[in-house]
């Protein structure tokens, strides 16, 4: 395990930053597949396909 990896983990045995961290991830995760969902949307990707990606982004946010 590296020096980071080492920080990383102690760092996560706060709430505080466990908390702030998760939640930043997650509005990353959901911007990545947002961004993802555009560009099938100007690749004029079928109507089925796009609304496959909206229901795993709903799915997403509804576990989050």
């Amino acid at each position: 395990m590296s020096i980071a990896e080492k920080y990383f983990k102690e760092q996560m045995k706060s709430d505080e930053f466990g908390r702030s961290y998760l939640e930043e991830k997650t509005k990353l995760d959901i911007e990545y597949r947002l961004e993802d969902l555009k560009k099938d949307i100007q690749g004029r990707k079928s109507p089925d396909e796009l609304i496959e990606k909206v229901e795993d982004i709903e799915r997403f946010v509804m576990g989050v």
